[in-house]
């Protein structure tokens, strides 16, 4: 099964640059060249991440792309690309996995998104086990009142 990224970018050179390179190298994408198209297609679609540029639009597009793709159902790993990446971190308090920065060399954009896909699947799988954790935890003692109330009533 293919990976399914969208990739989000207001500079349509940039956009059919990265969609043949990620499409060479395997995946299947999708593009949007704004916040709105992209949100659009992220309530119509799963993708397993989306890449977005930062502005687009305006200087919170890739902010509200990130928003939107952290609401899925699926929860994509969220890639934000700029050319102009924040100097305080403060990229890092939004919710995004990972700051690409442009222009990059080809290998090293497809080893960071194969390691950020790795990644992210294993922070899902740990949440979801250690939501099954709890929720067996809290059968587990739902049950206990019950069989100690049984045995008294013997």
């Amino acid at each position: 099964m293919k990976r399914r990224i969208l990739l989000v970018d207001d500079d349509v050179a940039i956009l059919l640059t990265l969609k043949a390179v990620l499409e060479i190298s395997g995946f299947e994408v999708e593009t949007a060249a704004s916040a709105r198209e992209a949100k659009l297609r992220i309530k119509s679609n799963e993708y397993h991440m989306v890449i977005t540029d930062l502005r687009m639009e305006n200087d919170t597009a890739g902010q509200e792309v990130a928003a939107a793709a952290r609401k899925a159902p699926n929860r994509p790993a969220v890639a934000i690309l700029t050319a102009y990446p924040p100097a305080d971190g403060e990229w890092d308090t939004t919710g995004h996995d990972k700051m690409l920065v442009k222009p990059m060399n080809t290998q090293d954009l497809l080893r960071q998104i194969e390691a950020l896909l790795v990644s992210h699947e294993d922070k899902k799988r740990r949440e979801t086990e250690k939501k099954l954790a709890v929720a067996s935890v809290a059968e587990a003692a739902a049950k206990k009142p019950r069989k100690l109330a049984e045995s008294r009533a013997r």
